[in-house]
């Protein structure tokens, strides 16, 4: 072995020796008999180093993982050997092994396992318990190898190949006819030998059992000897929560349902007996976090249990499984309540599942009901954050905390399926209490009062969110605890904390859109209250603004919503909006101004975001605007032109172009859908500022824009697109034909992304009945453009601008393919888009296993079916005569692909068109 290069093993070896101990272990992996120096040092103990040893270790791991079947029988023994001389070693060394090496060791003898098994080795326990026996260290190796050995085998998180799965399931079988008794009885011995000697032997063992309980015979364990022996365990502090988990795995393996319900009752009579059932005089939370989830597996089962009775109709059985589960309501209430979260969380899925019992009851008993009611109030109570919880830096016991809340949130969810009435009674009992004297009582329980009436409101079932209408008491009883909330004074948009405020800004929004309805009366007076809320905050005054820029967008939103939705005439709707957005428009202006001086590379950053934000507010006010209450109605349109006029210069200021262009464009999306074609006379003169001096990406985003224009108002735009056609196609050609370094992959998804808006362009322009846009363009233009077309449906790989490409050409083919197309399209169709339909999905990065590929050749089968509705015969008589023998096609497939082609089913022919490449493929 390089000894220089096993200096690198040791963590604080400089990086050159690691390194080189990193190229060393790569060699040896490649070495095809170097790993027998590694199996001879571990079975002679020529090291003493760990790391040596362990290093050693992965050598073998690899070598039986991704090499075994390519070593002689005699290598193959050689292993199995060294593996055993290692074992017998460990009954002898004065100090055991460290636990990494142990671990790795059991990992190495679990693969050898698997994959000599049912083959060379199918004597491996009998062989391992002979050299072992109670040996406690050796024992510790063998309770090792049997839990890396379950873990290869059962183990979920692993992902097995189908071959791997199918030989897990044989070595399973095979170990159930053969062996699991022995090993069972190796379990018992282990336990009995060690349980008052050697606490950590007997755990690990403990684990074992439970580890396998879930696919061997359960009456090997679940049987008086063993049972006894692990209720004793319980009673042992060193060994009481592995017994709790051991017990926990035999009460959820799968059973009949009687024999379950046998099985659970017994083990809670015997524990029941023995006091455990006595929560209280617990002290001890870790254990009592085990017991908690034992109770739940035993709860659970039950519930199982009960379900499959009823499904099988056994009513009699199924009254004992419910009697059943109902002695066991308080002990679960007791650890529900109890004021540890760990082990509260622990129980909550079988108190889940019971209510989910009684929501199906037809029913209820008094002792049911006040189940139901002590649930409730443990729930309300375990919401309540506890002192310690730091809200200014939340960590992980926080977080904790949080996820535990949500299990909370899904039982109080239950409760309201199960009795909503009681539900909204009791937190309107909580609420009304605490609100009463809020200035007085704590934060904590202020604070779940007010987070129950939240999620009162997502509990109780409503339709569409209108709790306020329908049932009277219901409703009466909402907005009586409604009363005590406030928004716009210091407890909520003006509270002292950045995170209240902004929490209020957003939920503010949320209550005036559910209850725009019955705002009318307060609509001036929130306008007023909130209007110094709405100032823009420029950089150079010094004032912190209480809200966020993303804070003042739900405010700007509330305003708009509460303006429109009002009851006033279109006047007064108009003179209010124009209040809102003027004082926009003017700071606007005198910012605009002060960027164009600005010499500062910083200032100009945050006068351009300033500016940014005044177009954003303009553009969220229009959010409150629908199909009912259009611009027009609302006489708002004039407003909405004016701030059009005003924001359209910052398009050609010459500095901070990307987040000006971005802010405009988006406000112009807007108006598009508000305006309609009142927009439409702004739009060539913001194209043409848009298109100077373009990157990628603004050509990216430029381009939707056109895409709707285009979509709504097709014929209307034909002048302006058929000017501005060119001008974008020669923008976007430069850009792509710019050279990049080669590894540049942020420069190259950049043009990947704008060929793609390219080309939806394209499509854009065909799909709205705009053909002739393209057309007059030039015959040299219109050929280019085509070009480009058959370029991106062959080319590029990217299925998304292949299927993109196929949807433009069979729509031209369908428009001019015709006898009275456009001259030399015919040509065209024959030279360049039939090939393209072949050459395309015979292109090795055509990948047929793909979705998105796949869509592609749909629209490329589609492109032809097109073609031979339109050519008619002489489409077919190309395809027999002249292409498809020139590709080396074989004469019959020939005629087996133009008879799919001649299909009236389209789907027929994608179909046999998938199937045709998958042959033509290698």
């Amino acid at each position: 072995m390089d000894e220089q290069a096993l200096l690198g093993l040791n963590p604080n070896a400089d990086s050159d020796f690691r390194q080189r101990a990193l190229a060393y272990f790569e060699q040896l992996k490649i070495s095809p008999n170097a790993w027998q120096a590694c199996a001879e040092a571990l079975a002679q103990r020529t090291y003493s180093d760990d790391h040596i040893k362990f290093f050693c270790f992965q050598v073998l791991e690899h070598q039986i993982k991704y090499k075994y079947s390519e070593l002689t029988t005699v290598q193959q023994q050689l292993i199995r050997e060294t593996l055993v001389s290692w074992l017998q070693a460990q009954m002898l060394t004065p100090q055991p092994e460290k636990t990494f090496i142990r671990n790795k060791a059991a990992q190495v003898f679990a693969l050898l396992f698997v994959t000599e098994y049912l083959t060379k080795w199918p004597k491996f326990f009998f062989d391992i318990l002979s050299v072992v026996d109670l040996n406690p260290r050796g024992v510790d190796l063998y309770l090792r190898i049997l839990m890396a050995i379950d873990s290869e085998l059962v183990d979920r998180d692993v992902v097995h190949t189908s071959e791997e799965a199918r030989r897990n399931t044989l070595i399973k079988d095979t170990m159930r006819e053969q062996c699991i008794p022995n090993l069972v009885e190796s379990w018992y011995q282990i336990l009995q030998n060690y349980q008052y000697s050697n606490s950590e032997v007997t755990c690990q063992c403990l684990e074992v059992v439970g580890a396998y309980v879930s696919w061997i015979d359960l009456s090997l364990i679940a049987n008086d000897r063993f049972i006894n022996m692990l209720l004793g365990h319980m009673s042992i502090e060193v060994l009481r929560e592995e017994a709790c988990d051991c017990l926990f795995e035999i009460v959820n393996k799968g059973m009949d349902p009687v024999d379950k319900m046998k099985l659970v009752e017994s083990l809670c009579q015997v524990l029941q007996s023995a006091g455990f059932f006595s929560i209280d005089q617990e002290e001890d939370v870790d254990f009592l976090a085990r017991f908690s989830k034992l109770v739940n597996g035993m709860g659970q089962s039950l519930i199982v249990s009960w379900t499959k009775l009823i499904k099988n109709g056994d009513i009699k059985n199924a009254q004992e499984a419910l009697q059943a589960i109902e002695t066991k309501v308080e002990l679960m209430l007791q650890l529900l309540i109890h004021e540890d979260d760990d082990i509260s969380s622990n129980i909550i899925g079988f108190c889940y599942d019971y209510l989910h019992i009684l929501k199906q009851l037809t029913v209820l008993s008094d002792q049911q009901k006040a189940n139901v009611e002590a649930i409730m109030l443990a729930v309300m109570k375990k919401l309540t954050y506890d002192e310690e919880y730091n809200f200014e830096n939340e960590g992980e016991d926080e977080a904790m905390f949080v996820e535990y809340r949500k299990q909370l949130k899904l039982l109080l969810d239950r409760l309201a399926q199960v009795s909503p009435e009681l539900l909204l009674a009791s937190v309107r009992r909580v609420f009304s209490s605490t609100l009463q004297n809020w200035q007085t009582t704590r934060f904590m329980e202020v604070e779940v009062a007010i987070r129950l009436l939240y999620m009162l409101a997502e509990a109780l079932p409503v339709s569409h969110g209108a709790h306020f209408s329908g049932d009277v008491s219901k409703a009466s009883a909402l907005q009586d605890m409604m009363r005590t909330m406030a928004f716009l004074d210091h407890r909520g948009l003006r509270h002292s904390s950045a995170k209240v405020r902004s929490r209020t800004a957003y939920l503010f929004s949320r209550f005036v859109k559910s209850l725009n309805k019955q705002m009318n009366p307060f609509i001036e007076d929130i306008l007023n209250r909130i209007q110094d809320l709405l100032e823009l905050s420029p950089p150079e005054n010094g004032y912190q603004s209480l809200l966020s820029s993303d804070d003042q967008l739900f405010i700007y939103e509330t305003a708009g919503v509460l303006i429109v939705n009002s009851e006033y005439p279109a006047e007064r709707k108009q003179a209010l909006m124009r209040n809102l957005l003027a004082p926009l428009m003017e700071k606007f202006k005198i910012l605009l101004e002060k960027l164009m001086l600005a010499q500062d590379e910083e200032r100009q950053a945050s006068l351009a975001d300033c500016l940014n934000h005044a177009v954003g507010f303009a553009s969220r006010t229009s959010k409150a605007f629908s199909n009912k209450q259009t611009v027009k109605q609302c006489g708002c349109s004039e407003v909405y032109l004016d701030c059009l006029q005003t924001f359209l210069p910052a398009l050609s200021c010459p500095l901070q172009k990307d987040i000006l262009r971005s802010g405009v464009r988006t406000f112009l999306h807007r108006m598009i859908i508000c305006l309609e074609e009142e927009v439409l006379p702004f739009i060539p003169s913001a194209s043409e500022h848009m298109l100077k001096d373009c990157e990628a990406k603004d050509l990216q985003e430029f381009i939707p824009l056109i895409n709707q224009i285009t979509a709504k108002f097709k014929i209307q735009v034909s002048p302006f697109l058929q000017q501005m056609f060119m001008p974008l196609l020669h923008a976007i050609f430069e850009v792509l034909l710019r050279p990049a370094e080669e590894n540049d992959q942020s420069a190259a998804l950049e043009k990947q992304m704008l060929r793609r808006s390219y080309f939806a362009f394209l499509q854009t322009v065909t799909g709205s009945g705009m053909s002739e846009v393209i057309a007059n363009q030039g015959a040299e233009n219109v050929e280019r453009v085509l070009v480009t077309v058959i370029q991106g449906a062959v080319e590029y790989p990217d299925p998304i601008a292949q299927k993109t490409c196929f949807i433009i050409l069979s729509k031209l083919v369908e428009l001019w393919g015709g006898k009275d197309g456009p001259v030399g399209f015919a040509d065209f169709v024959y030279k360049h888009i039939v090939p393209a339909c072949f050459l395309a999905p015979l292109k090795q990065t055509f990948d047929l296993a793909d979705a998105q590929t796949v869509l592609a050749l749909s629209e490329c089968a589609v492109t032809l079916k097109t073609i031979h509705l339109k050519r008619g015969p002489e489409c077919v008589q190309y395809l027999q005569q002249e292409y498809l023998p020139s590709l080396q096609v074989a004469p019959e497939i020939i005629q087996e692909f133009c008879q799919a082609l001649q299909q009236p089913d389209a789907k027929v022919f994608k179909n046999y068109l998938k199937v045709f490449f998958q042959r033509a493929k290698p």
